[in-house]
């Protein structure tokens, strides 16, 4: 029997479908890239642009077995009807990645690729001495990783703010139809990036804090992170992933119960974090939680 939710969206048999023009992905899939040369030796970024920074052998079996785990996660659901479609930062490391996941692709599945300067990696300047990154990054440890800003690089803000453009053309994307070849088929979003990139795409997703930020932990190589829709028409990471994974990832046992009721919450149920106590509470803490002001009754919202 159809659901309907606060999203204008239909739940049927477990699929998400929505009654407005808008498709939207069943799934948003984020890949760190696979082990690179620089992640062996990191002497690499002295002689080699970052840019141009290849993948290990190992980073190349790291991305087919990705692209495998992918396909199953998709075909899990046992709907036949769905198609990918891929973004991927400009990098070498990340396109090689591209290439070895799209083995595991048949053509047909595939509605659609684009390179996306805007979720390349954080800019760390320039060639890389070894010997003065591991200060800055010492630095930057003390310091705080959102807002540290390299010499001649970026801050995490910094990445913050190209990745929030990103995400609002890939919204006008979805809005447009633009990602689909087939209306009817599951759409899935598969997004393969950086270690750092990611986790401030989470950050922006979520609208997690900087100090929430500061408090995550980097992908692995070929890590998969699954934002999928749940039944309160919202993303949620803990539809595909544990409390153990997300703990691991660093999220607060706030934020993770935040992800279950994304997940898991009835059409129109959900609670957004900013409305949540918890959170009201860390800028509020000492306001009376009367409706009275200097004595006298106000009446709520």
């Amino acid at each position: 029997m159809a659901q309907f939710n606060n999203s204008n969206s239909i739940i049927n048999n477990g699929e998400v479908h929505h009654s407005n023009l808008r498709h939207l992905p069943r799934r948003i899939i984020l890949v760190r890239h696979g082990e690179s040369a620089a992640n062996i030796d990191e002497q690499v970024y002295g002689n080699t642009p970052d840019h141009r920074i290849s993948l290990s052998i190992d980073g190349i079996e790291q991305a087919r077995e990705a692209g495998r785990k992918i396909l199953d996660m998709v075909n899990s659901s046992g709907n036949n009807n769905w198609n990918a479609y891929f973004y991927v930062s400009p990098y070498q490391r990340t396109k090689s990645t591209l290439r070895e996941i799209g083995r595991a692709f048949p053509r047909n599945r595939v509605a659609g690729v684009r390179e996306e300067c805007r979720i390349r990696e954080q800019d760390f300047g320039n060639f890389q001495d070894k010997a003065e990154m591991k200060k800055l990054k010492e630095d930057r440890d003390r310091y705080g990783r959102f807002f540290y800003r390299f010499p001649s690089g970026e801050s995490g803000s910094d990445v913050y703010d190209r990745v929030s453009s990103f995400l609002e053309s890939l919204w006008r994307d979805i809005d447009m139809n633009r990602l689909s070849i087939d209306p009817s088929a599951e759409l899935n979003i598969v997004i393969v990036s950086h270690g750092l990139s990611i986790r401030v795409f989470l950050m922006r997703w979520f609208k997690w804090s900087a100090e929430q930020f500061d408090a995550l932990k980097s992908p692995k190589n070929c890590e998969i992170r699954v934002l999928e829709l749940g039944s309160s028409g919202e993303y949620s990471l803990a539809i595909q992933h544990d409390d153990q994974t997300l703990q691991g990832w660093g999220l607060s046992p706030e934020m993770i119960d935040d992800q279950k009721q994304r997940a898991n919450a009835k059409p129109g149920k959900y609670v957004w974090k900013e409305r949540s106590p918890w959170y009201l509470n860390t800028f509020f803490d000492s306001v009376d939680s009367s409706d009275q002001v200097d004595g006298e009754k106000v009446d709520q919202p």
